[in-house]
């Protein structure tokens, strides 16, 4: 199908100093959770991105100097010739597909716990450890600052050795050069401080030394943070970050700009904000440069991006969660199949699994971080390996997922679905405050199962042993999903005393099957993901008075991983809830509960009309159980195999339920050796690596 004409701008190309991007879509910098410990995984992963149509891919941050560690989390190193070679191959990967290769050259300051190299922490004064641990970042004197600019020229010299085409200056994200740059940091009294000219001097050294170095050949990109969003008495886009732009305006040869404060604003969910969101803040760049400008905003509508270009917003269309959902999202747009688009939904999955150290995983793309352990490719799956039948029960994110990947391997597919609307508990999550495009899980999937002629879709099918005997399907896939306990076991364990039958207790599925609370209401959160904040958040909107009561130390704790925690809390603050923090449920009675102190026992007693428990899920296994309760009867009904996913197997997010539909669609019938995982080993050094 030919490209739509109105998105012909977003293919053209763009000069970008000394080199050249062949369209408008930039994968912006992002952590993959993989760095120099999985260099194959990560070169893998970039590759994809480029042939899938981005024209500029570029790495996660990538440190300088062993005294800008991250470690445990996984970022990469320029340290010395061996990260040379070690991202060799990510720069070939990106540039086969005739992408630029860009690189994000990072120190992190005080930013930087350097727990695995114990280098002393540095920044432009005296600081205390930003992340809690004992020990302050010493304050840089003029030496530091020359070995610095040092550091950071050689690391630019080997970014060019290794084939990258654009090198980043990085002053964004609270990392040092913009702890040099804000007030709030940089209470320096000689030429590195006080007026903003001097405490951008070191920035535009960065800028000079770097174009000095390999600007005849790599661009050279400034990623700045033009708000800090701390008020007046830091960096604002009002005031001095329009400065710094006006400053510096034509040095770097690109632009990319965003919002400081930590990742949290840079990256913020759907949850806290719209497509575009950062928009107001970083418009009034390009009025004050001629160079091409880069941000990001969660951007997925092609009307949307067209619009960024044509209102002078910016020249690229960045991107980094985006290109997570759709590795091929510029391709579809230029080949017609922008409805085939897999949508970011703004759920941070990806988010968590970096701050978990861990290899990157999306909830829309479960090829995601699979593209080498396991040979994944979001656009190509291998045939079937026979002309077997499937029966899927449960149209939730799983089996959505399942049925989806089973038919394009070419099986004949089934999906029975006990109710009338396809989606399961996304059709219950989606409707929760903030959480409305999480239902793109359900209609990517559905929308794409409606052509498909090996695929029938049964709803309204509630499906016994019996039934699902006399369907006829060689293989049967249970995803039926789980449900809310109400017996009070969660993260903490306890099954509270005396809570069956004591007062009026409910779960979320009683709140989504219509049942509404009466009397003080109390969330008991034991799950400490989305689900209680959520909900408090729901009936304090509705004018409600809400108490939350959780063990952890803060509300909703587990969001922290997606970068959600200060806003879930701020805004339920906003709203007037009520908290009890560190407490456990120990006891229900008729108009009140009893909570205990996790440290120190002591009890306190709430009144509550209705308790809300946001605990432990158990599977929905009904089904599976009556079915291999007789294995005889399903041996003669040709039954080969009966398999529970998802939910229906281990309640987790829906990110771990749609890796499971696909995994299982992935791996039917293919052999063991498909089945393993790939793993990255460290190899042991040669003679010359081993120091005497």
């Amino acid at each position: 199908m030919p490209r739509n004409p109105r998105y012909d701008i977003l293919f053209e190309p763009v000069r970008i100093g000394p080199v050249t991007a062949p369209n408008r879509f930039y994968q912006t910098p992002h952590a993959t959770g993989m760095g120099l410990a999985r260099p194959k995984a990560g070169a893998a992963l970039r590759g994809l991105k480029a042939e899938g149509g981005w024209g500029v891919v570029c790495t996660e941050y990538c440190s300088i100097h062993p005294s800008s560690d991250d470690s445990p989390y996984a970022y990469l190193s320029l340290w010395d010739e061996e990260d040379v070679k070690a991202l060799a191959p990510t720069v070939e990967a990106i540039q086969a597909h005739g992408a630029l290769a860009g690189i994000e050259l990072w120190h992190g300051g005080s930013h930087s716990p350097n727990r695995l190299t114990r280098e002393p922490m540095l920044s432009p004064s005296e600081h205390s450890a930003v992340f809690w641990q004992p020990g302050q970042a010493r304050a840089m004197d003029k030496a530091d600052i020359a070995a610095f600019r040092d550091w950071h020229r050689a690391a630019a010299l080997r970014a060019r050795r290794a084939g990258f085409d654009i090198v980043y200056v990085y002053a964004g994200h609270d990392y040092l050069p913009f702890q040099f740059l804000s007030p709030l940091t940089n209470q320096r009294s000689d030429e590195y401080g006080g007026p903003l000219e001097n405490r951008a001097r070191l920035l535009r050294e960065l800028l000079e030394d770097t174009k000095e170095a390999i600007g005849d050949r790599c661009a050279v990109a400034l990623r700045l943070a033009v708000d800090e969003l701390k008020g007046p008495k830091g960096i604002t886009s009002e005031g001095e970050g329009r400065e710094v732009v006006a400053m510096l305006a034509e040095l770097p040869d690109l632009w990319d700009v965003n919002l400081a404060g930590g990742n949290g604003n840079d990256s913020r969910s759907a949850r806290f904000s719209a497509e575009g969101y950062e928009e107001d803040s970083i418009a009034f760049v390009k009025s004050l440069t001629s160079k091409p400008v880069v941000s990001v905003g969660r951007f997925t509508s092609p009307d949307t991006m067209v619009g960024q270009i044509k209102r002078g917003i910016q020249d690229f269309i960045g991107a980094a969660r985006p290109s997570i959902a759709d590795p091929f999202l510029p391709r579809k747009i230029d080949e017609g199949r922008e409805d085939e688009i897999r949508e970011c939904i703004g759920c941070n999955i990806c988010r968590s699994a970096n701050n978990e150290g861990t290899p990157l995983r999306c909830t829309q793309n479960p090829t995601m971080g699979e593209e080498w352990r396991r040979g994944w490719h979001p656009e190509r799956i291998q045939p079937a390996r026979s002309e077997a039948r499937v029966l899927v029960v449960g149209a939730g994110p799983a089996g959505l997922e399942a049925t989806l990947a089973l038919a394009r391997r070419g099986y004949r597919v089934t999906l029975a679905e006990a109710g009338r609307a396809l989606g399961g508990r996304l059709l219950r999550d989606s409707t929760l405050p903030g959480l409305g495009t999480w239902i793109r899980v359900r209609d990517y999937r559905a929308q794409r199962l409606e052509p498909m002629a090996n695929v029938e879709v049964y709803r309204e099918s509630a499906l016994g042993a019996e039934d699902v005997r006399e369907l006829g399907a060689e293989h049967v896939v249970i995803a039926s999903g789980s449900r809310w306990r109400r017996d009070g076991v969660g993260g903490h364990v306890e099954t509270p005393p005396g809570l069956n039958g004591a007062g009026r207790v409910l779960t979320p599925d009683d709140i989504f099957a219509g049942q509404a609370p009466e009397g003080p209401l109390v969330v008991y959160d034991d799950d400490h993901y989305y689900m209680a904040g959520a909900l408090a958040e729901r009936f304090l909107l509705e004018g409600r008075e809400v108490t939350l009561v959780t063990p952890g130390t803060m509300l909703s704790t587990w969001t922290q991983m997606t970068d959600e925690q200060a806003f879930i809390q701020a805004r339920l603050m906003e709203l007037g809830l009520e908290t009890v923090l560190t407490h456990r449920l120990s006891a229900v009675g008729g108009q009140s509960i009893t909570v205990d102190c996790i440290y120190t026992g002591r009890q306190k007693t709430l009144a509550c009309g209705t308790l809300l428990l946001v605990t432990g899920r158990l599977p929905e296994r009904a089904l599976y159980d009556a079915l291999m309760a007789e294995p005889e009867a399903l041996k003669e009904a040709g039954i080969a195999s009966v398999t529970r996913i998802g939910d229906c197997l281990v309640p987790s997010s829906v990110a771990d339920a749609v890796h499971a539909g696909h995994r299982y669609a992935r791996e039917l019938e293919e052999p063991d050796s498909v089945k393993m995982p790939r793993r990255e080993r460290t190899t042991v050094l040669d003679p010359e690596g081993v120091r005497p």
